[in-house]
């Protein structure tokens, strides 16, 4: 990987392609802190688990503390749904796994006013794929990037929210785990 492809969103721009982030299995506890890297391994966002809640919550923010997302469980719901607002307020997605997924994991993200995306592979292992559509990628989640025990990678395509991306992808371990 050329750090310069894999430095931030600047220097992806630069070169045009996805980003990948490494991240942790069971990423944080309820209380928990933790810093989500980019592949030259500095931190990009920071996971907050938010203690004393009657959810489960976690705050995704940049590398200045600023909110960007806050996921939260919904209670009291036929099928595991958690939602997450925008830092400023607002729903930014809501997610539903599928009632019956027969060979593997599927789940809903619905993004009011945008397209919906489909999340499908195996969540547990960390080997899945997020679309919008009809089959335009928008992230892979995988371990074949990171030799490094439970760590997992998350490569987002160009022309996506990576906060947004890296806040489902949080909500999905949440949800599997």
């Amino acid at each position: 990987m050329r750090r310069r492809a894999e430095g931030g969103p600047r220097g992806r721009e630069e070169a045009g392609g996805a980003h990948r982030y490494k991240m942790h299995e069971k990423l944080v506890s309820i209380g928990d802190d933790y810093w989500i890297e980019d592949a030259a391994g500095e931190r990009a966002f920071k996971v907050d688990g938010k203690a004393l809640r009657v959810r489960n919550t976690l705050v995704i923010q940049n590398r200045e503390g600023q909110d960007l997302y806050t996921i939260q469980e919904r209670m009291l719901r036929i099928k595991d749904t958690m939602e997450i607002e925008k830092g400023e307020g607002g729903t930014a997605a809501t997610i539903k796994k599928a009632l019956i997924a027969p060979l593997r994991d599927r789940w809903t993200v619905s993004i009011p006013g945008g397209e919906d995306w489909d999340v499908q592979g195996n969540i547990l292992d960390h080997e899945y794929h997020i679309e919008a559509g009809r089959r335009e990628r928008v992230a892979e989640i995988s371990k074949k990037w990171f030799r490094i025990r439970d760590t997992y990678g998350v490569e987002v395509e160009p022309g996506h929210d990576d906060a947004l991306v890296l806040a489902v992808t949080a909500a999905l371990d949440q949800m599997a785990h």
